[in-house]
């Protein structure tokens, strides 16, 4: 089991990785120091199922499943069903309140946490033009999606850090959990990522978990990356809410 001194859950490692055999890997070379994992679409493909029950059943990690999944309920029910009996801790849905209230008939009476997705934190106010999503200011519209979603009864919503402090003060928010990709170290690049904040700006606004991919899997030295990250999110920085 991994050791809880070493590692902190609130750090999920996104394994966006090729294969399965570059997921142990890097598994692996992160030993202790890492103790939840994000498999995601990508993945799919490369063995992300066998490498989910890899590392849940036979290492003790904890797995988030990232499918955003998107259909008509029926399907979503299904889908979610079947992801269900594999004792996972999270699965992604986009969080249209008809695909949410699917999904938590789905996994009735299991542990896995459905968390919605609001808007993506790749997206900026161009994007959702170009999608005919509804004028308005992107921050306003990811915080509607996420009261919505909750009161569909999502465990928790995908968000981007800058507008965590907004949605933790919902009631909906209440108990609910906060799952931040877009979280970058100073001076990393952003890569895809438009909106986005530091591991310590981000706890500091209320986020439970900080989904990081590239910073720890293309560092020199991934292990170090991955303990300086845990170090940042215990930082008295973090325990500052930022105004």
């Amino acid at each position: 089991m991994p050791d809880a001194r070493l590692s902190d859950d609130r750090l999920i490692v996104a394994l966006d990785v090729p294969n399965i055999v570059q997921g142990l890997d890097l598994a692996a070379r992160l030993g202790d120091a890492v103790s939840f994992y994000k498999i995601g679409l990508g993945m799919l493909t490369g063995g992300g199922f066998a490498l989910a029950n890899e590392l849940k059943q036979e290492q003790g990690k904890r797995i988030f499943l990232d499918m955003k999944l998107f259909d008509i309920g029926a399907t979503v029910e299904a889908a979610v069903r079947g992801i269900a009996q594999y004792d996972l801790d999270f699965l992604t849905v986009h969080g249209d309140p008809q695909v949410v209230r699917a999904a938590a008939e789905g996994r009735a009476g299991t542990g896995l946490k459905i968390l919605a997705v609001t808007v993506l934190t790749s997206l900026d106010r161009a994007d959702l033009d170009a999608n005919l999503i509804k004028p308005g200011d992107i921050r306003e519209i990811t915080i509607e999606r996420a009261a919505r979603a909750l009161e569909a009864g999502a465990d928790g919503v995908i968000a981007s850090p800058q507008e965590a402090a907004l949605i933790r003060a919902l009631p909906q928010a209440v108990g609910k959990l906060i799952v931040t990709p877009g979280v970058r170290p100073a001076g990393a690049e952003l890569g895809d990522q438009k909106r986005v904040a530091t591991p310590a700006q981000a706890i500091a606004d209320g986020v439970d978990h900080i989904v990081v991919g590239r910073p720890v899997w293309q560092a020199a030295d991934p292990l170090a990356a991955a303990r300086a990250l845990v170090a940042e999110m215990r930082s008295p920085q973090a325990s500052l809410p930022n105004r």
